[in-house]
């Protein structure tokens, strides 16, 4: 008993009873990501098991000549881009209108940050068939009362659909965080501009985006982290379709698995997944360091 009472040995004991859970932690994280890079390197296809042994870089080198692939690379960047750019920038007027003493504001606040608690597969189905829809859709009876002819979004302008609606989903996430960080802004510097005699416009560009500067830039990190496996919208309503038009990286690795059984071609797709996620965090992360360090 004297001896487990020095300050010393209970430090090592407290120490030696965190490593069972330390161990268990780190085979949890990296466990599932060394069994992708095996299944990666092997020949292992659900259809055809008798097809095996080690492939070494020939997955890889088929993924990464495939155009499939490449079209995944695309798509991903546009729907990153345009569903960030939207929901920023749609979020910085709405917040900065919400900022202003309007009638029914709060109520105004929660009908705008509802969409954001709504399920994707959901918010999909919701589009396809009350929006969207070619026949029966609203957008549908909105365009032939003046006349036009209907459009069917998932046939001709498929990635466009998606942006709208995974943008319809996050908007209020932005809007939310926005609202929250003008609200550290005193209301001094707000009297001062208009003592100054700025407009509306002059006040949003040089007080209004400054202060909202790092607010920005955690909601650009957080979409992008989370738009890069955009997969419940695209299985609900296009596929992936038509042809490649809207098949992402994740819905390549959902098709190269489940659709073709080739466990080995998704292993590889999703290691190139990671590896591209990461390259887009650490350009982040230093945009966003860079950002902090100007402030």
């Amino acid at each position: 008993v004297l001896i487990f009472s020095k300050p010393g040995i209970r430090m090592k004991l407290r120490v030696l009873s965190d490593y069972p859970a330390i161990v268990l932690l780190f085979i949890w994280m990296l466990g599932p990501l060394v069994a992708t890079i095996y299944y990666s390197l092997i020949r292992y296809n659900l259809l055809n098991p008798r097809i095996k042994g080690f492939a070494g870089i020939e997955n890889y080198e088929f993924l990464l000549t495939d155009f499939v692939f490449t079209d995944s690379i695309y798509n991903s960047i546009q729907l990153l881009g345009s569903i960030i750019g939207i929901t920023v920038v749609l979020g910085l007027l709405i917040s900065y209108l919400l900022d202003q003493d309007l009638y029914g504001g709060r109520l105004l606040q929660l009908v705008i940050i509802s969409p954001f608690f709504v399920m994707p597969t959901v918010s999909a189905l919701i589009w396809k068939n009350l929006l969207m829809h070619p026949v029966n859709g609203y957008f549908t009876y909105l365009l032939s009362l003046f006349g036009l002819p209907p459009i069917d979004w998932f046939s001709d302008i498929p990635l466009g659909s998606i942006i709208i609606i995974v943008a319809w989903n996050w908007l209020p996430f932005a809007v939310l965080v926005f609202v929250t960080a003008q609200q550290s802004m005193s209301q001094e510097i707000k009297e001062a501009s208009k003592m100054d005699g700025a407009g509306h416009i002059a006040f949003f560009f040089q007080i209004y985006l400054p202060h909202l500067g790092k607010a920005i830039g955690a909601v650009v990190m957080i979409q992008m982290i989370f738009h890069l496996n955009i997969f419940a919208e695209i299985f609900t309503t296009t596929t992936g379709g038509p042809g490649t038009q809207t098949t992402n990286l994740a819905f390549l690795v959902y098709r190269k698995a489940l659709l073709d059984f080739d466990i080995g071609g998704a292993s590889a797709g999703g290691i190139i997944s990671i590896v591209f996620a990461n390259i887009v965090a650490i350009f982040l992360l230093r945009m966003i360091a860079k950002n902090m360090n100007s402030d």
